[in-house]
């Protein structure tokens, strides 16, 4: 739709014009792609014109909300505050079929956001009133779609090109409010935006730091593998768009003249400029994945009886894989995947798959010890999960960090064979970080990347 709206002060760098549609995401810098022809790459909204839009669809909601709290329309049409998340994900094998359209990359990158909740400050409180809030934050249809691009998310070159003008218009926004009429009325809105919706490969990429195979594994702390093993839960948040930023000058000017190892382990892993401000989270979706993907191996260790072995060949091994998945799919009618997804680890990541799993495990104390992992892991899951855990399961988030210890004394115990001086990221993340983060954000499900992963699809 097209609606009359203005900056106050005017966006650097961004027309001014408010009937702007979709248009080519490189407009500006168009020659300097080589590989295929570039009006084919991008297509995009600017970002001002999606937000207006975006908030036009809301107009009703907020006057009713408005209307619920008491606040009298004409009264409020200042201090509104939007809070919206980004999400940014990779799409792999987009390639036509059958068709003879232009050479591009096969791959595909959407980026997109969700209004998660507008606010007001009543000019008697000091307070502000929350007057909407995005009930299904992890729906398809709540997450506007505002980037389309046909570019592999790792040639980092071409992605920076490409949401370059993005990042300008979302810092000019950064510091400018919007006027806008709702319900008849101009209104003064002032926007935070909170990059959440990025799988770890996409925040290590938009931050500089080095892929998630890296020994720095975590993208919230500074802790390196072998810490994160030893010491599995007491690690607090301290990455941050700016420290990257500072950390990124120092590796690239090397101030005090180190070797690459101490100069390395003084910007802990960040090793390329940090392009995009992402907020220090941990994305649930993805968290479900890699934890599932991570108990699916435990389970064929343990098949294989793998605490007393040293180390087995790959043929023991497939076997031992073979059996889960018969296993799985008599059972619990669970079909093998090619790729771990967020279904398949909902189903596995359950009493009844335990069971199943259990049936194969030879020894009863193995099978304690995995019962109880997995019970412990059933109780922690609704924690990152809920959009809203302090509502929704408040015990389990009592118990959290009780059960997170739990869950690592196990860890590095029964299963030492598995995480002597390893751990993988998301486990690391699950055990260290979750209390921490919901008490800042308050949850860590509704700022997921869910809705712009369906919307993928």
């Amino acid at each position: 739709g097209f609606h009359q709206f203005e900056w106050q002060p005017a966006l650097k760098h961004v027309a001014t014009s408010c009937n702007v549609g979709i248009f080519d995401g490189l407009s500006g810098w168009t020659s300097s792609l080589d590989d295929c022809p570039s009006e084919t790459i991008t297509r995009r909204f600017r970002y001002d014109v999606a937000l207006v839009s975006a908030l036009k669809d809301l107009e009703e909601d907020i006057v009713e909300g408005l209307r619920e709290k008491g606040m009298e329309d004409s009264a409020c049409t200042s201090g509104f505050s939007v809070l919206i998340k980004e999400c940014c994900d990779g799409m792999g094998d987009v390639s036509e079929k059958h068709g003879g359209g232009p050479a591009v990359p096969e791959k595909a990158v959407r980026f997109s956001f969700t209004i998660m909740s507008v606010s007001v400050r009543a000019s008697d409180e000091t307070g502000e009133v929350i007057v909407f809030t995005e009930p299904k934050p992890n729906s398809e249809l709540s997450c506007k779609p505002l980037c389309l691009t046909f570019v592999d998310e790792s040639d980092h070159e071409t992605l920076t090109a490409v949401l370059g003008p993005i990042v300008a218009e979302r810092n000019a926004m950064k510091h400018s409010r919007l006027i806008l009429s709702i319900g008849g009325l101009p209104r003064f809105f002032s926007f935070q935006f909170r990059g959440t919706g990025y799988d770890e490969k996409m925040v290590r990429e938009l931050e500089g730091l080095e892929a998630s195979g890296s020994t720095y594994i975590c993208t919230l702390c500074d802790s390196t593998r072998a810490d994160a093993s030893k010491n599995m839960v007491l690690h607090s948040v301290t990455r941050c768009h700016e420290e990257n930023l500072d950390r990124y000058e120092i590796w690239r000017s090397n101030p005090f003249c180190e070797s690459v190892d101490e100069l390395r382990d003084r910007v802990k892993g960040v090793s390329a400029k940090p392009f995009m401000e992402t907020q220090p989270t941990m994305d649930a979706l993805h968290c479900d994945i890699g934890n599932a993907a991570e108990f699916y191996k435990i389970f064929q260790d343990e098949i294989g009886e793998m605490h007393k072995k040293v180390n087995a060949s790959r043929e023991e091994r497939r076997s031992w894989r073979a059996a889960l998945d018969k296993q799985l799919r008599k059972k619990i009618k669970l079909k093998p995947v090619v790729r771990m997804n967020g279904n398949y680890a909902r189903k596995l990541m359950t009493e009844e798959a335990m069971e199943a799993v259990c049936e194969l495990v030879p020894s009863e104390e193995r099978r304690e010890a995995l019962r109880e992992l997995m019970m412990l892991y059933i109780q922690m899951k609704p924690v990152w999960r809920a959009t809203c855990p302090a509502k929704e399961c408040p015990s389990q988030l009592c118990r959290y960090s009780f059960n997170s210890q739990r869950f690592a004394e196990i860890l590095s115990t029964a299963f030492k064979y598995r995480y002597k001086g390893k751990i993988t990221n998301y486990l690391h993340k699950t055990l260290a970080h979750v209390p921490e983060i919901i008490e800042r954000d308050g949850s860590i499900g509704a700022w997921a990347s869910e809705g712009n992963e369906s919307a993928n699809k």
